[in-house]
This record gives C-alpha cells, sequence and structure tokens, in this order.
C-alpha cells in the first residue's frame, strides 16, 4: 500500500511538471481520468505496461531512472505478510496494517478499548470474541495471531514513535476477567517506559474533552512526498483521510487531549491506581 502510495505520488509529481492532464495522462495508457486519480492516490495495483507508457508520455528516458520507478511498480504489487490473513479480516484493515507497518510516527487516541499495539495476548483474545461472537475457535486465534505479530513493530530496530493517549473508560471496561484486566494494566505500565512509546491517560475528572468524535489513528511515514493519513474505524467500513485541512483537524484535537491530559509519568502512575484497585 505505502509502496503504491509512494510511486503513485511521484507520478503525479512527473505529470504536473509535464503540465499534462489526467484525462490526457489517462487516454495514453487506455484507462479513465479516475483511474488516473486512483493510480496517483496508490489506491489500485499498477501495471508494469502503463507505468512505462506513462513515464514515456512524461519525457522520462533516463534508463536508470525509469528502471527505478517500474522496479517499484513491480514491489508495490507484492503482498504483505498479513495478506496470508485476509480471510479472518474485514475487507478494509489490510490497508491499515499495511500502512502501521510503514510509518515512523503513530499517534491515535482509543475510548473504547486498549490500542491494538498494546494489547497482551488475553486481553486480545477477549476483545476479539466479544467483537466476533460466531466465530469458530480457530478464527480467533488468527485474529489474535495477527495482533500480536503486529506489535512486533514497537520492539523492531526501527521501531516507529507510537504516542497513544487512552480515555480512563477504555481501562476500566472489562474486557476478560480480573486477572485478564490486571495483565493488561501492568503490560500498560511496562510498555510505557519504552522509549519510543508516550502513553497517556485521560481521566474521568477532566471532564469534556478534544476526544468527543471517537477513536482515530494519524500515521506519519519516513519519506516526505507521502502525506499524513488519519484512519477511521467504523462498524462496517474505514475512512482513510488525508487531505491537509482533514489531517489538521485531528492533529490539532489530538495535540489538545496531549496538552490537557495527565503526562507519561503522570499517567503511569494513575494506571498504578488502577491496578491497585484492580
Amino acid at each position: 500500500m505505502v509502496r503504491r502510495m509512494l510511486l503513485g505520488s511521484q507520478l503525479r509529481r512527473l505529470r504536473e511538471a509535464r503540465g499534462i492532464t489526467r484525462e490526457a495522462a489517462g487516454y495514453s495508457i487506455r484507462a479513465s481520468e479516475s483511474k488516473i486519480s486512483r493510480m496517483e492516490l496508490g489506491r489500485v495495483s499498477f501495471k508494469t505496461r502503463d507505468v512505462e507508457d506513462l513515464l514515456t508520455l512524461y519525457g522520462i528516458t533516463d534508463e536508470q531512472e525509469r528502471a527505478s520507478l517500474v522496479s517499484l511498480a513491480k514491489e508495490a504489487n507484492v503482498a504483505g505478510w498479513w495478506h496470508s490473513y485476509s480471510d479472518v479480516l474485514p475487507s478494509w484493515f489490510p490497508t491499515y496494517v499495511g500502512l502501521e507497518g510503514a510509518a515512523s510516527l503513530l499517534r491515535a487516541y482509543e475510548v473504547q478499548f486498549v490500542h491494538g499495539l498494546l494489547q497482551t495476548e488475553e486481553y486480545a483474545r477477549a476483545v476479539v470474541r466479544r467483537g466476533m461472537k460466531s466465530a469458530s475457535d480457530a478464527d480467533v486465534e488468527r485474529r489474535v495471531a495477527l495482533r500480536l505479530e503486529r506489535q512486533k513493530y514497537l520492539v523492531a530496530e526501527n521501531a516507529p514513535e507510537f504516542h497513544v493517549v487512552l480515555d480512563e473508560a477504555a481501562l476500566r471496561r472489562p474486557y476478560g476477567d480480573r486477572a485478564v484486566m490486571r495483565g493488561q494494566l501492568q503490560h500498560l505500565i511496562e510498555v510505557s517506559e519504552r522509549p519510543n512509546v508516550r502513553l497517556q491517560v485521560v481521566p474521568f475528572s477532566m471532564g469534556g474533552h478534544s476526544g468527543e468524535s471517537g477513536a482515530f489513528t494519524i500515521l506519519s511515514f519516513p519519506d516526505a512526498d507521502l502525506s499524513d493519513v488519519v484512519y477511521l474505524e467504523q462498524l462496517t467500513s474505514a475512512l482513510y483521510l488525508d487531505k491537509p485541512e482533514d489531517v489538521a483537524q485531528y492533529e490539532k484535537a489530538l495535540k489538545e487531549l496531549q496538552h490537557d491530559s495527565p503526562g507519561p509519568a503522570e499517567s503511569r502512575d494513575l494506571l498504578r491506581g488502577l491496578l491497585q484497585l484492580s
């Protein structure tokens, strides 16, 4: 997904530099203007022939540059490791997993439950069972396995920065039994000590706040050609927002949450207090 986005942004830049319209570009590869738009947004796969024809249209004759972009197109069509779990995932989620794995900075707010990257195996199993009541045990275990696989991002050599704000409601709402919740709280205390993790808790005492619209995640990437993306999960689908004005609104909301909430150290104290009460 991210490679498609990167290739699409580069093709868009080349097209605009030549003053060529999307309609003209589409005509050159026997496609519609909307197809060019989807390609430039990285939302469709790329045919090598189409990329080569577009590069010719855009006047790219340097063999090394052409080879680099054609190679990127081929890489963009290779399925990620998470596609082996596609049988138990909603259709919109593999895209998110791909973006998450490529991000250098993840910023999130959660209110319903602990963020998936911070869940213990037992807590994750309870969450999945609650959300997939009719699923077989095997399917539940595959969903849990995927969640644990994603968590390896946080401890990898090039781990992303992860800034997360959890509503106190997510910490008090029980998933699993008392032991599961105690284990989850202890895990949050421990993982919050990691240098790449900044965890804050919004206490009930704070009252209303800027996270009133619900959970969201903002993903930022190391390549300057890729814009930030806001991920919003819904009951039957998900939204991926990348317009600067949309991203700015969510960044503003998160900054207000971070500013108004207790800092990481105070949030750890809050977690310890909840652990003693559980």
